[in-house]
C-alpha cells in the first residue's frame, strides 16, 4: 500500500516574506528559509455517497478520459505525491477541455453530484482535478465514476452530502473554502500572506442573476432561501490578496493550490478560478476559460500576477490550499487480502 496519510498544515514564519506553508510546498518553494511551528485541524470524517438520483449516464460524460488519467496515474504511482502535486497533474492532462457553462445543470428539479470530461467550466476544472487527485489516495482501485463522483460530492456541497436539493450544493467559493476548512479538508491561506485585506460585500449574485440558473428559474420558490443562503455567505470573514500585492505573494503559492478571482463587483466577491502550477519560478494560472483568443478552453495560463493585471475588473485573488482526506478502510482490507 502506498497511501500517504493526510498533510499537516502549518503556520510559518518565513525569511522571504511568506505567511505560510505546508510540510510538503519544499519541491514547490525551494529558496526560502522557512519555521514550521504549528499543526493543523481536526479533519471530520467522509461521509458516504449520497445515493444515486438520476442515471449515470446523466450525470458523468467521458468516462474514457476518466479511465486514461487514472490508468495513467497508476503506472507513473502519483499517489506518493503530496496532493499539490497530484493535483497539478491531473490538471496538466485536462488541459485543451472545451469550456462548457451550465454542465452542472442537468435537471430542472433533481441536484446530483456531476463530472463531465467533454467540457468544463472554470470551477469544475479545478473540482475534477482535485477530486481524482484525492481518489487515489483515498482508496484502492479499481476506480469507477462513482468513485470521483463521490470526491467531487464531499467539495461541491455543504457538509461533504448532496440531499438532491438544489440547495445543499455551494454556489460560492467563500463557502466551498470555508466549508471545507471547517472540516479540515482544506485551508484558506489568504489571511495569512502578506498584504492580505479584509472584503465585505453584500452577496446577491444569485439572487439577482436567477434567471441565468436553470433550477432557480423552473423552481421560483429555491430564490428565497437561495437569498438566505446568500446573507450567510455575505456574513463570512473574506481576506483577499490585492492585485498590486500578488507579485510577492506569488512565493507563498504551490502546486495545486485553488486561486479564486476577486471582482470590483459589488453583488460578489470572485468572478473566476483555477489552481496554481509552479513552472521556472513562478505561480502560473491553470484555468478554463471562456476567452475566444485562447481557445475557449483548459489551459495553462500566465503566472497569476500578469493574468490578475490584465483584467480591470479583477481586484485580486484568494487562496485556498486543499488537504487530502481521511483514507478509506478499504486500505486495510486491500493489504489484508493480499
Amino acid at each position: 500500500m502506498n497511501f500517504k496519510p493526510p498533510a499537516l498544515f502549518a503556520t510559518v514564519l518565513a525569511m522571504a516574506g511568506c505567511g505560510v506553508s505546508s510540510p510538503r510546498d519544499s519541491m514547490a518553494m525551494r529558496g526560502s528559509t522557512r519555521i514550521l511551528v504549528q499543526s493543523a485541524s481536526k479533519q471530520a470524517a467522509v461521509p458516504a455517497p449520497s445515493p444515486p438520483r438520476l442515471p449515470i449516464s446523466t450525470v458523468f460524460k467521458g468516462e474514457a478520459k476518466f479511465h486514461a488519467i487514472v490508468a495513467k496515474a497508476e503506472r507513473e504511482n502519483w499517489r506518493k505525491q503530496p496532493i499539490g502535486e497530484r493535483t497539478a497533474r491531473v490538471a496538466r492532462e485536462m488541459a485543451g477541455v472545451p469550456y462548457v457553462n451550465y454542465t452542472l445543470e442537468v435537471d430542472d428539479k433533481i441536484e446530483s453530484p456531476v463530472v463531465n470530461f467533454g467540457g468544463m467550466d472554470c470551477w469544475t476544472y479545478y473540482e475534477n482535478a482535485l477530486a481524482i487527485s484525492r481518489m487515489i489516495a483515498f482508496k484502492p482501485g479499481p476506480y469507477k465514476p462513482q468513485d470521483m463522483l463521490h470526491m467531487v460530492e464531499l467539495e461541491r456541497y455543504r457538509d461533504g452530502k448532496c440531499t438532491g436539493s438544489y440547495l445543499s450544493r455551494m454556489h460560492h467559493l467563500e463557502e466551498v473554502f470555508h466549508d471545507n476548512q471547517r472540516r479540515g479538508y482544506a485551508q484558506n491561506i489568504t489571511s495569512r500572506i502578506p498584504g492580505a485585506v479584509r472584503l465585505q460585500r453584500e452577496i446577491k449574485e444569485m439572487t439577482v442573476q436567477w434567471k441565468n440558473y436553470r433550477y432557480l428559474k423552473s423552481t421560483p420558490a429555491l430564490i428565497e432561501p437561495m437569498g438566505r443562503i446568500e446573507a450567510q455567505v455575505s456574513k463570512l470573514p473574506v481576506y483577499h490578496i490585492p492585485k498590486d500585492k500578488v507579485r510577492a505573494a506569488e512565493n507563498c503559492l504551490a502546486n495545486g493550490d485553488v486561486v479564486a478571482i476577486t471582482t470590483n463587483w459589488k453583488f460578489g466577491y470572485t468572478s473566476h478560478v483555477g489552481l496554481i502550477i509552479r513552472l521556472k519560478g513562478r505561480a502560473y494560472f491553470t484555468h478554463a476559460t471562456s476567452d475566444r483568443d485562447k481557445g475557449r478552453m483548459t489551459i495553462i495560463d500566465r503566472p497569476i500576477t500578469d493574468y490578475v493585471n490584465g483584467n480591470p475588473k479583477n481586484a485580486g485573488i484568494i487562496v485556498c490550499r486543499p488537504s487530502d482526506i481521511p483514507p478509506s478502510p478499504l486500505w486495510q482490507r486491500n493489504v489484508a487480502g493480499q
